[in-house]
């Protein structure tokens, strides 16, 4: 089987070292980027959770956990994954409710050691926020942390020592076809002949499956990042502590916390726009204002404004993965619309693609995940908790 994996990220790469861990030799990673980690994996703040209030996310979770928990003698290398736990905060009834239906989903999907928290369980998780307003939430103590692009450099050579193949600056021009299927991949440099042809092209993913000759309905979504500078009035050790209006925040092991807040409505971009990724000033200030409300202790710290960052999610239209063959092109595999979960379910995604391909029954039901629901009518319900 010659196949040809479009997308040198944490997903491409995991789906390459599926691949050829299940014995296929003539594998080839193209990406346009110099090297490792420049598209959204180098981007990602490296949030691990098993919280979701879907019951096909959770188990991706829950596959991609086990992956986790054994890398380092699987794969090589440190994945980082670290459970500090996720701190889920409701600041209305209702979104206590959502909280606690979610918790219901989660627990019939395998995930049992979440639970709701009270307002004095949460200010001793984390004794660093303003508690006021608040009428409880959730938390999951293996939820946490992990290292996207030690992720992606250890299935990268854990890949290469099972013989594959990888091309950085390696722009993909053309996908030629013959009826149906896909018959090579042709870069500005050569032209791969291809049996099998992966789309992990991420944010980007809709330019690839218009080459091939097909919509898909993966759209990018801008999310920005604010650090504070290193700062000890808050632990390393806290969890990730989520709002109910999305704002966020976490503190790396340089102990610089890091602020997010993802605007409900951001500016509507066309054409190259849409991949933007220079921060915005209006949301510096937002998100500055938001810390300033609700952590009290970070009034002190000082923000590092210039090193903020921003990168791009890969938005699918019921924020759920779609995973299989595109429909019409039964050789180009999907494995794309993560939703800002890429990373974490990266895992289980590259093994769950490379099981599909390979002929394999699925680790899990991705039914769910299959490329036709939307023209089926047949979304996912919200994952989000709240």
């Amino acid at each position: 089987m010659r196949a040809v994996i479009i997308g040198g990220g944490v997903m491409g790469a995991s789906a390459a070292y599926h691949l050829a861990f299940r014995g296929v030799r003539e594998l080839v990673v193209l990406d346009g980027g110099r090297g490792p980690g420049e598209g959204s994996t180098g981007r990602a703040t490296g949030g691990f959770r098993a919280q979701f209030a879907s019951a096909v996310n959770v188990r991706l979770s829950l596959l991609a956990r086990e992956a986790l928990r054994r890398f380092r003698d699987e794969i090589g290398g440190d994945a980082g994954y670290d459970p500090r736990g996720y701190l889920w905060l409701a600041g209305t009834p209702a979104q206590l409710a959502r909280l606690g239906a979610a918790r219901e989903v989660q627990r019939a999907a395998g995930l049992t050691e979440a639970a709701l928290v009270s307002v004095d369980d949460i200010a001793r998780l984390n004794p660093g926020i303003d508690t006021t307003g608040l009428v409880g939430g959730a938390f999951c103590p293996t939820d946490g942390f992990i290292r996207p692009v030690a992720m992606l450099e250890a299935y990268l050579a854990a890949a290469r020592r099972l013989g594959a193949r990888v091309e950085w600056g390696a722009q993909v021009v053309a996908l030629e076809r013959k009826g149906e299927r896909i018959t090579a991949v042709r870069t500005a440099r050569e032209s791969l002949p291809a049996d099998v042809v992966v789309n992990a092209a991420g944010a980007w993913a809709e330019r690839v499956a218009a080459l091939a000759g097909f919509g898909l309905p993966v759209v990018p979504l801008k999310r920005q990042i604010l650090p504070t500078a290193p700062q000890d009035a808050l632990p390393t050790s806290m969890p990730m502590t989520i709002f109910g209006d999305g704002f966020h925040l976490r503190v790396r092991e340089d102990r610089r916390a890091l602020l997010v807040w993802p605007d409900p409505a951001p500016p509507a971009r066309e054409g190259d726009a849409r991949y933007d990724t220079s921060v915005e000033p209006a949301w510096l200030d937002a998100v500055a204002a938001r810390s300033q409300a609700r952590v009290p202790a970070l009034r002190g710290v000082a923000l590092d404004r210039a090193g903020a960052w921003a990168g791009l999610y890969e938005m699918s239209p019921d924020r759920h993965a779609i995973l299989g063959a595109a429909p019409g092109c039964p050789n180009l595999y999907l494995v794309n619309g993560s939703s800002g979960h890429g990373a974490m379910h990266s895992p289980a995604l590259g093994r769950l693609v490379a099981e599909i391909i390979c002929g394999e029954p699925p680790s899990i039901d991705v039914a769910p995940l299959r490329p036709s629901r939307f023209a089926e009518g047949a979304l996912n319900p919200a994952a989000d908790l709240l």
